[in-house]
């Protein structure tokens, strides 16, 4: 399967992070001494103690950290292998928080390249790295002029929108969806546009006010603290501003003096009693960073849930949710069932007759949709009262990758909706779904969204699909989840644990044997559409990612 395509309107893959310099930058002065600047830039370098990691600088701050990318290709189909695993339990709920690592000390210490190495080492996919420096506060006129300057205190704690950081962090440890503003430190302004960050399981915040606030604290699971010379910050400072934002050593000095330091001397340092970890030597104290990822990974370990274990033994022999709706079983739609289900069905007709099943789907789903009276003028004059949709906007959401087959059907009966994907798939030695890529549409919170996988056997892929809609703060009551043929343990799942989520399938079958697969079943959708090869002991639900 080729990776999806990236979109400009769609939400970022979670592996990314908001990382900004430590301090704004300021628009270069042009000098007649340029030239001269760049060679005390390069003498400043021998003043720098040697960085004994043995790693080769890293020019990305995300979370996926390893040399290859999260890949396993084979001659039919590429698998994603760096997945993220259920943070939920069955109930549907968040069991555990992520884990907030803080990572405080002044400007220059070398917080950020400490944070990289850590997520280098932890070697886990779903980090993200958040930068204080991405929540400067935006500039009055006047503090511009003083900024124009170098007058205003960018290392002061009133220079930081402290409410803003804290919703954040606490959204992000709640497992939803953020927006996250850039800075730019051109203008001191923030852009128009906000980066979208998703799927923490570990949190890296670092900045040189990280401990500065009480409640900020209090959502740190671990703080540190990276201890650097005065001297060496100092040194770092010099180099950066000169070779990389065209200042004269005067200048760079000058704002040390009145601002820097005496910030560092009044707010940072006294913070170093409340860290947990003092790193002294900063990205040269490979024993500390290595102390620090033992620490996460035993808190990970802590924090692992088995869902589809859980939900093979709960909720069942209920009787079935009024939140189920099935199409009903006429002679048409029971021929059309008996096609497909039958091994010997050739893959063109298994296509055609499942097309012919999912557009009566769709058709049937969006009869629950609100609709409103509204009243339109016919051609001869007449007045006729009649129905329109009451909503927003509808989204169509498909968990690949048999859910994408039900995309043409949607689209067919609906105009100009907007599609987003979801790509999960079962770790074959855990059993447990992964998910491995998003992409939704902007401002999804607003629309109906009507979920689409072709069978649900557990409701394991189903249930961790709906939680990434609720994470991105789309209403529970608004979520239409669709499927061609489900098994009743997939339907209370999801049930019980969003008992306001709507389900609509074509039909219902009684039992999933050992391997999860609905029976009597359809078998493998994915593979008789497509026409690939099964994998072996797979589920019914989504493919298997291979780990390697």
């Amino acid at each position: 399967m080729a990776a999806p395509p990236a979109s400009a309107d769609a939400a970022p893959s979670p592996l990314q992070s908001a990382v900004a310099p430590d301090v704004p930058g300021r628009p270069a002065e042009q000098t007649e001494t340029a030239c001269e600047d760049r060679s005390n830039a390069g003498s400043l370098d021998r003043l720098l103690p040697p960085v004994g990691t043995g790693r080769s600088p890293r020019k990305r701050t995300t979370s996926q950290c390893k040399s290859e990318p999260p890949l396993l290709r084979t001659s039919k189909r590429t698998i994603y292998t760096a997945g993220r695993p259920p943070w939920y339990n069955e109930h549907g709920t968040q069991s555990k928080e992520a884990f907030a690592i803080g990572l405080g000390g002044g400007s220059a210490s070398g917080k950020t390249t400490v944070a990289r190495m850590i997520i280098e080492a932890l070697d886990v996919p779903w980090v993200v790295l958040l930068s204080m420096d991405s929540f400067y506060k935006v500039l009055t006129q006047q503090q511009q002029e003083q900024a124009a300057c170098n007058n205003f205190n960018f290392d002061h704690p009133d220079a930081f929108d402290f409410d803003l950081i804290i919703s954040t962090l606490k959204k992000l440890k709640q497992g939803r969806s953020v927006q996250i503003p850039i800075y730019d430190f051109t203008t001191h302004s923030r852009k128009k546009d906000w980066k979208t960050l998703y799927g923490a399981n570990v949190i890296i915040f670092e900045g040189i006010m990280a401990f500065a606030d009480k409640t900020l604290l209090e959502l740190l699971d671990m703080k540190i603290f990276v201890d650097t010379d005065s001297d060496i910050r100092l040194v770092r400072r010099l180099r950066r501003d000169i070779s990389e934002r065209g200042r004269d050593i005067e200048g760079v000095i000058k704002q040390y003096n009145k601002f820097v330091k005496p910030a560092f001397d009044q707010y940072i340092q006294p913070t170093m009693r409340l860290a947990d970890i003092v790193v002294p030597r900063g990205s040269g104290n490979t024993v500390a960073i290595d102390l620090i990822v033992q620490h996460v990974h035993s808190q990970l370990e802590e924090r692992e849930l088995s869902v589809r274990a859980a939900l093979a033994s709960a909720h069942q022999c209920h009787p079935l949710p009024q939140t189920l709706s099935v199409l009903k079983s006429t002679p048409q739609v029971r021929g059309m069932h008996t096609i497909i289900r039958d091994k010997e069905t050739s893959r063109d007709e298994f296509i055609f007759y499942s097309k012919r099943l999912m557009r009566l789907l769709i058709e049937h789903a969006l009869s629950f949709l609100p609709f409103q009276d509204c009243t339109v003028q016919t051609p001869q004059g007449q007045d006729y009262v009649g129905k329109c949709y009451a909503g927003k906007q509808i989204t169509g959401v498909s968990i690949l990758r048999a859910g994408e087959t039900m995309e043409p059907a949607l689209r067919a009966v609906c105009k100009d909706v907007r599609i987003g994907t979801i790509l999960i798939q079962t770790n074959q030695l855990t059993g447990e779904p992964e998910l491995h890529y998003l992409r939704l549409p902007k401002d999804i919170s607003d629309d109906h969204v009507i979920l689409m996988d072709c069978t649900v056997s557990t409701g394991a892929a189903a249930m961790m699909a709906v939680r990434v809609l609720l994470d991105h703060d789309v209403p529970e009551d608004k979520i239409f989840l669709l499927s061609l043929l489900m098994a009743e343990m997939g339907v209370h799942s999801v049930a019980y644990a969003f008992p306001r989520v709507r389900i609509i399938t074509t039909a219902v079958d009684k039992r999933v044997n050992d391997l999860f697969r609905i029976i009597p079943g359809i078998g493998n959708f994915g593979d008789r559409y497509f026409g690939t090869d099964a994998v072996p002991d797979g589920s019914d639900e989504e493919e298997t990612a291979s780990v390697g």
